[in-house]
């Protein structure tokens, strides 16, 4: 089934919503106190594209649960009031299977499509309703792909005839929300110039003595021990090179009511401008080193590498334990 509307928007400009959630500690408690369990997971993401005249935020949402896959697509308007949406449920139990198709919406009198294949396509092993490969979808407009997911270009700028944007678009936030005992996986591109890392959050059962790992990639970046006492923080970490700051909450887990079916936990990822500041933070935490543990420098890559160029990213994880 396929359908086109219009919701209000949140109204938010990228660069400020980035700052904004990201000022201090307690704007992340009370991010993660504002969610709600949700009986599917869900991956929204948010771009910049040129999209019919002007650049507009693009937001791309992917849901999954026992009944349904879907994926919609929403286009701000100029004055970021309103989203101009285009839903496609890409399969249902008692429908055909709809992976590879297009549909065109309006956005402010333009002629915008959307065209997507995911007969294909490969999921990760977490249970995320995003694709990892094999897959495309494409937003064209004015002729245009303005902007392009997937690994299949090729076969997406043949399929739709357009030609590749002057201006790509490019991705500013990505929210996951996924389920687990334990374990909690996703990916992410902290630096557009280097390739897509996986994120995973792991937690111990042991009750008197809880501990935590964040690794990426495989290397543990973070590790936090006494996790009853220490169950909000933030930490910076290296990853490819790119600073990137750490900040989590998982207090639910520990001290979650106990008639709740799951628990959350939330995790940002966001990486940091290179300055003074930067610099001082590693050059302390080596300094204050005093356990003979790894310092973050040496965790992930020397800080001497240089950097690329980076965008106002940002990734939110809220991981829901399980019981």
């Amino acid at each position: 089934m396929l359908s086109s509307f219009r919701i209000p928007s949140m109204g938010t400009q990228p660069a400020a919503f980035a700052a904004k959630i990201t000022d201090t500690t307690k704007t992340v408690a009370q991010l993660k106190s504002a969610a709600t369990p949700t009986p599917h997971s869900t991956v929204t993401c948010g771009y910049q594209a040129h999209v019919a005249g002007f650049f507009r935020n693009v937001t791309v949402l992917w849901s999954k649960n026992l009944m349904n896959h879907s994926l919609t697509v929403m286009v701000s308007s100029l004055d970021n009031d309103m989203n101009y949406c285009c839903k496609i449920d890409l399969v249902k139990p008692w429908q055909f299977w709809s992976k590879r198709g297009s549909k065109s919406f309006d956005v402010e009198g333009n002629f915008v499509e959307v065209f997507w294949d995911l007969r294909s396509a490969k999921l990760s092993g977490n249970g995320s309703p995003e694709p990892v490969s094999e897959y495309y979808v494409a937003i064209v407009s004015d002729e245009e792909v303005v902007l392009l997911l997937g690994d299949l270009k090729h076969k997406a700028y043949k399929r739709t005839k357009s030609r590749p944007a002057l201006v790509e678009g490019f991705m500013y936030f990505k929210k996951e929300s996924i389920f687990g005992k334990k374990t909690f996986s996703t990916r992410a591109r902290f630096d557009e110039q280097r390739k897509e890392h996986e994120v995973v959050v792991e937690s111990s059962n042991d009750e008197k003595d809880p501990e935590m790992w964040i690794s990426v990639d495989g290397i543990v970046v973070v590790h936090v021990k006494s996790l009853q006492w220490k169950f909000r923080g933030n930490v910076m970490v290296l990853v490819d090179r790119t600073p990137v700051m750490v900040y989590y909450d998982v207090h639910d887990w520990l001290f979650g009511s106990s008639e709740s079916a799951a628990s959350s936990g939330l995790f940002l990822f966001k990486p940091v401008a290179i300055g003074t500041m930067v610099e001082e933070y590693f050059s302390d935490a080596e300094e204050g080193d005093s356990g003979g543990g790894s310092s973050p420098l040496s965790r992930y890559n020397s800080a001497s590498s240089g950097y690329g160029p980076l965008h106002d990213f940002c990734l939110f994880l809220y991981a829901w334990k399980l019981e």
